[in-house]
């Protein structure tokens, strides 16, 4: 019997409901069609906060995905249980948009890579990945994906090294099949100014942009930046460099103040793609 994992934040995040889900990303989704966002991009950052707040902005992330049928999602732990780098292999996420199916195959293939580890632990209560999904299912309506939790484990080079590791790694399968897609789940600056936010967020963006994982690293450790999927985003920028993509482009930056006209504590969120 398959391994079912049910939702964390089904009726939090995104509605519960099938048919309001389906309705508000269908309309996102159309805002990004009108923005003139082409699916051209072979890795995506994309926010993972409530949707009232980044869904518009995870739209236009996940719309600019060029057509695949198989996802490699990587999320902050924000749980602080299971491994460093935890990966669920086998069985399903139950969705509110249906039942979503793990690629055991490029599961094992990931695994691979000796630094990623099974456990399902990781997965049972983070969102970052969750809420990828209902976007997913809308816009390719059949595809597998892969989950794999990243703990941040601090600013150390051992960390930088695994992290460019599994850039590699993940590298290499794309090499073997073009149509694996990568997510890196991501929120950026978390309860500052608005103002400080941008600030911050932007100095980080500018170095993704250029695939600077170096600058980018010690950026955030300089800065302690709260941008909490960093581990995500390095990995898939290495991966990016290792299929010989020179650079990323900014889709959409905003932050939460713009849905609660709050700006004195915001958390900042970004659409970045990588052709």
């Amino acid at each position: 019997m398959e391994s079912v994992r049910e939702p964390a934040v089904a009726g939090l995040f995104y509605y519960l409901n099938k048919e309001l889900l389906r309705k508000q990303i269908e309309r996102f989704f159309q805002k990004a069609k009108e923005k003139g966002i082409k699916p051209e991009n072979r890795l995506v950052v994309s926010p993972h906060a409530g949707y009232e707040y980044s869904g518009q902005t995870a739209a236009y992330a996940l719309s600019s995905l060029s057509p695949k049928n198989k996802f490699i999602i990587f999320g902050p732990n924000h749980t602080g249980l299971g491994s460093e780098f935890s990966i669920m292999s086998k069985g399903l996420w139950r969705m509110p948009l249906g039942d979503v199916k793990i690629d055991s195959e490029l599961a094992d293939k990931l695994k691979q890579c000796d630094l990623i580890e099974e456990d399902e632990f990781a997965h049972l209560k983070e969102h970052s990945i969750e809420v990828q999904l209902p976007f997913l299912q809308v816009l390719f309506k059949e595809f597998s994906f892969v989950p794999v939790c990243v703990m941040n484990i601090g600013y150390s080079k051992g960390f930088f090294s695994f992290c460019k590791t599994i850039g590699k790694h993940v590298a290499e399968l794309i090499k073997e099949d073009e149509k694996i897609g990568v997510i890196a789940s991501s929120d950026f600056s978390h309860f500052i100014p608005s103002n400080e936010a941008e600030e911050i967020d932007i100095k980080a963006i500018k170095k993704i942009e250029k695939l600077d994982t170096e600058g980018f690293f010690d950026f955030i450790r300089k800065n302690k930046a709260s941008i909490c999927g960093y581990g995500s985003i390095l990995i898939t920028m290495f991966t990016a460099r290792f299929l010989g993509i020179k650079k990323a482009g900014l889709i959409h930056y905003t932050n939460s103040g713009e849905t609660t006209h709050d700006y004195s504590s915001v958390v900042g969120y970004a659409a970045i793609g990588f052709k």
